[in-house]
Order: structure tokens, then sequence, then C-alpha cells
């Protein structure tokens, strides 16, 4: 029987810090898990004697308190956090590297953006008016901003 109590224990603690850490609103979760706990202790009175009965309710509660205050604390979730920093930016493009007249070679479909292998690296591309077809021969003819303007080569 001592297994059954257990059990309710734990997966009504389980549930309410699911509610608390990980299930947005609700509540539903962590009331199951509170009637859960308190089935736990209801049995072990009912079956096991009111002395093992206060046993259990203390235990649960200290066992409630622990858990909470360990999930709750700041340097908990500091394994689970990620930690690296992105410093990489989008849209732009080294003027140094990609100048008017650069060729290179579509590797998307450009109606009317797409992707293109120039100077040995992906970027992405844009036409004025035609749209391009896959492993087409073009030639960069304008840089504005972060955007690289192609034409076909032929």
């Amino acid at each position: 029987m001592w297994t059954v109590i257990l059990v309710l224990i734990a997966t009504g603690l389980l549930m309410v810090l699911l509610e608390i850490l990980v299930i947005p609103g609700g509540g539903l979760a962590g009331i199951l898990g509170f009637i859960l706990m308190a089935a736990g202790v209801w049995f072990a009175f009912t079956r096991e004697g009111t002395e093992a009965g206060l046993y259990t309710l203390g235990g649960s509660l200290l066992l409630n308190v622990a858990a909470l205050t360990l999930a709750l604390r700041s340097k908990t979730w500091d394994r689970a956090m990620l930690k690296s920093n992105i410093d990489s930016k989008v849209n732009v493009v080294d003027t140094e590297q990609i100048k008017p007249g650069d060729t290179g070679i579509t590797i998307s479909r450009c109606a009317p953006s797409g992707k293109a292998m120039i100077n040995g690296e992906i970027h992405e591309v844009h036409t004025r008016s035609e749209y391009l077809d896959v492993d087409t021969e073009v030639e960069v003819i304008k840089v504005e901003g972060y955007k690289i303007y192609i034409k076909s080569k032929n």
C-alpha cells in the first residue's frame, strides 16, 4: 500500500511543478496534482493509521516546500539555459566582397528573389524583372544596402 501512497504523492508533486514551471494557464494540472497528493495522504490515514497519516502529511508538506524552493531558485535552471550569444547580423552585404560585375550561379529559382553562389558564398539575390532558373550564370549589377541585384549573364 505504501507504494500506491508514494506514487500518488510523487505524481501529484510532479504535476504541481509542471503547472508552475511549464504548462501555461488553466490550472488543471495543479488542481489534479493537489488532488493526487491529498488522495495519497488520505490513503495513509485510512489504510495505515493516524500516526502513519500524520507522518505522510508532514513528509509530503516538507517535500513540497523543498521541491518548490529548489525549482524556483535562480541557479537551478542555469544548466538548461542557453549561454551563447548571437552576434551575427542579418542582411549585411560586405561591399568589399560583393561588387558589381562579380559573377556566380543561381542555386534556387529567382522569381524575383532567390539564392545564388557568388564568390564561393551563398547570398540572397534579387532580379529586376526577369525570372531565373536554377544553375543560371548571373552577374551582379548593383549592391544596394542589404540587397544584391543580379541579371542573367547571357
